[in-house]
């Protein structure tokens, strides 16, 4: 079965893009971050062989639009809260494991997508720990299947990934490197310097 690596990718545009971030460092400042992000992800990880990179894009519209910096296919993410979108993804991809990532995470390599690929070898569910208490990166083996995984997550919470695994008691999980998103201008600032 073929792995399939998702992207989850706002169409980059100024001031609908970071609006956490954006109030902390400015619109222009928070969309070039975003470009740059994405574009350096999808370098890293879009043409590997080891997976089917798909971006799954919002605004639905986007889907066609010469926005993006890599000819990738992509997906609407479609409507509803994050967990709706990415519950659909889930449940509509052709079989295999699946990765989804965000594209506010500017130290994904490779190296931590094949980790968590290779995690879903032994787990139902693997995670990427946010050091905010969210997750970077899920990633579930879809046999035998995960319903209500995304239930009254409180998303955008130093909860989320602890609302997840709630939902996943009694189900193998597997947790991968911790990593941060980038969401406001603390974090921001945190990872500045380290960006060289």
């Amino acid at each position: 079965m073929r792995r399939h690596l998702v992207v989850f990718a706002r169409a980059p545009a100024l001031g609908r893009v970071k609006s956490r971030l954006a109030a902390g460092i400015g619109a222009s400042a928070a969309l070039a971050f975003y470009r740059r992000t994405l574009a350096t992800l999808l370098r890293r990880v879009g043409k590997d062989a080891r997976w089917h990179t798909v971006l799954a894009v919002t605004p639905d519209r986007a889907t066609g639009k010469r926005l993006w910096p890599m000819p990738l296919p992509r997906r609407p993410q479609g409507g509803g809260d994050l967990g709706a979108r990415m519950g659909r993804v889930f449940r509509t991809l052709p079989p295999g494991p699946v990765v989804i990532v965000g594209a506010d995470i500017p130290e994904i390599t490779a190296a931590h997508i094949q980790r968590a690929f290779r995690a879903l070898g032994q787990a139902d569910a693997v995670f990427g720990p946010a050091r905010d208490g969210g997750y970077w990166l899920v990633g579930l083996r879809r046999g035998p299947a995960l319903p209500g995984i995304f239930d009254d997550v409180r998303w955008s919470t130093k909860h989320a990934l602890a609302d997840t695994l709630a939902n996943l008691n009694g189900r193998r999980v597997a947790l991968v490197d911790t990593l941060d998103d980038i969401d406001d201008a603390t974090a921001y600032r945190r990872w500045r310097p380290l960006a060289g």
